[in-house]
């Protein structure tokens, strides 16, 4: 070893030895709040420096010699250092504890409030660069088409899923909350995932995958209202409160519809303004500025926040900036939005699976087989071709943490058990990884996937 190299190991040790001392100084100064605030983030910063790692060596075994979307890796590997698998055995000298340690019991989310923010952030870069990337005439002229697979990409998700409940036994009847959220489980879209893969391969902007996201839009919503029977049945109220429910959908649809027509009416206004700003930068930050501020708009009245990134990305895909600024938000894309499937990799209990094996099974086959029928059978009927069809259906199947959340809102309402919530994760991970292993052979299939202009 030179003397450079000895002097880099000699400088690190030193620094490992004084961090107590330097931790000891921070409390002294700062108080005991902030000393514990500084290892939230060194923990925090330590578990991205990993994941970023993983997510990276994931993506290229996956890519360059398995063939597969880089997606695919990085839900794996977050698997495998979780806090269900090896994350809880990694431990990191000088920090107490486990670098991922297993959460509380029944806890729906697996991983430090701080991490999960950060792939939340990152999902919301994820739909904000996929909206970038849609053309919003093209969108707007799908819509209905949109609306109508949809519909049946929920409701044959779920009528089977009350129907498997009650035939195992485990509800009484279809108005049983039970039932109605397992349905409701199996109804939402993951768009994220989809969305990744059909950037990844360049087919965002083709009939099938216009189609994919404003179907996802409309399923987002219709689960919203499943979501909304489901909490109302399982309340203290003996019957349905339709005009709750009727708000909730209302109020869902009109801030979708807001969020979307507010941004095209002001895209030139805002086109002009973040044309104003010459500073390095200025664009990117702006933009990403009102990514969140209507990400937010969108939580705070019921919706996910993706769609309200999904929606102000399709207001400015029509303006002249829109290439500048997809190619200033590319880095940030890279660095980000593999922390998000990673972090969903993570979510995946194996333990909890192993209770209720045998309707795990039958629950996620069934979550297959509806979701791609029940979207593609309508898509038929509405002027795609069987491999467009295919296609939609497909790209319409993995539920990813649209499922965890509502199976997740039913365990702190005590409806379901850890059972229950080992099936919701088992069916997520089976359609999670699907989707992207049939979904880019489906479209290097070639051809078009419309019978005639739609």
């Amino acid at each position: 070893m030179n003397r450079v190299g000895r002097l880099a190991v000699i400088t690190l040790l030193l620094g490992l030895f004084a961090l107590p001392v330097s931790a000891s100084s921070g409390a002294a100064l700062g108080g005991e709040g902030n000393l514990e605030a500084l290892k939230l983030i060194t923990i925090l910063i330590i578990q991205l420096s990993l994941i970023l790692l993983a997510a990276k060596v994931g993506g290229e075994i996956c890519e360059r010699y398995l063939r597969q979307p880089g997606v695919l890796g990085e839900l794996i590997v977050g698997m495998i250092i979780g806090p269900y698998a090896l994350g809880s055995l990694i431990r990191i000298p000088l920090l107490a504890g486990p670098l991922f340690p297993l959460p509380e019991i029944n806890s729906p989310v697996p991983v430090s409030r701080e991490l999960f923010a950060f792939a939340q952030i990152a999902a919301v870069v994820l739909l904000f660069m996929a909206g970038l990337e849609t053309d919003v005439r093209r969108f707007i002229r799908y819509g209905m088409t949109a609306a109508i697979i949809a519909l049946g990409g929920v409701i044959v998700p779920f009528f089977l899923g009350v129907s498997i409940t009650i035939l195992f036994g485990l509800a009484t009847s279809i108005r049983d909350p039970l039932a109605l959220f397992m349905g409701a489980i199996m109804t939402a879209t993951s768009v994220g995932i989809t969305a990744r893969v059909l950037g990844d391969i360049g087919k965002l902007d083709t009939p099938e995958g216009v189609t994919i996201l404003a179907g996802a839009v409309v399923d987002d919503i219709l689960a919203i209202l499943a979501l909304a029977i489901a909490v109302s049945l399982a309340g203290e109220k003996a019957g349905i409160a339709y005009t709750e429910i009727t708000l909730v959908t209302l109020r869902a649809i009109g801030i979708w519809v807001g969020l979307v027509a507010a941004g095209l009416l002001l895209s030139r206004q805002i086109e002009k303004i973040l044309g104003w700003f010459k500073t390095e930068g200025s664009v990117l930050a702006l933009s990403l500025s009102l990514c969140f501020f209507a990400a937010a708009i969108a939580e705070l009245f019921g919706l996910t926040m993706i769609i309200g990134a999904y929606a102000m990305g399709l207001a400015l895909s029509n303006t002249e900036i829109s290439s500048r600024l997809e190619d200033a938000l590319k880095p940030v894309y890279h660095f980000v939005v593999p922390i998000f499937f990673v972090v969903m990799g993570m979510m995946v209990n194996f333990r909890a699976m192993g209770t209720a094996v045998t309707f795990g099974l039958v629950f996620s086959l069934l979550a297959v087989f509806s979701k791609v029928f029940g979207c593609a059978l309508p898509a038929l009927g509405v002027g795609f071709n069987r491999v467009g069809a295919f296609r939609i259906g497909i790209g319409m199947l993995p539920r990813g943490e649209v499922a965890l959340i509502i199976a997740s809102i039913g365990l702190a309402s005590k409806v379901i058990q850890s059972d229950m919530f080992g099936v919701a994760i088992m069916m997520t991970l089976a359609t999670t990884i699907l989707a992207p292993i049939i979904l880019v052979p489906a479209f290097n299939l070639g051809g078009p996937g419309c019978r005639r202009e739609l």
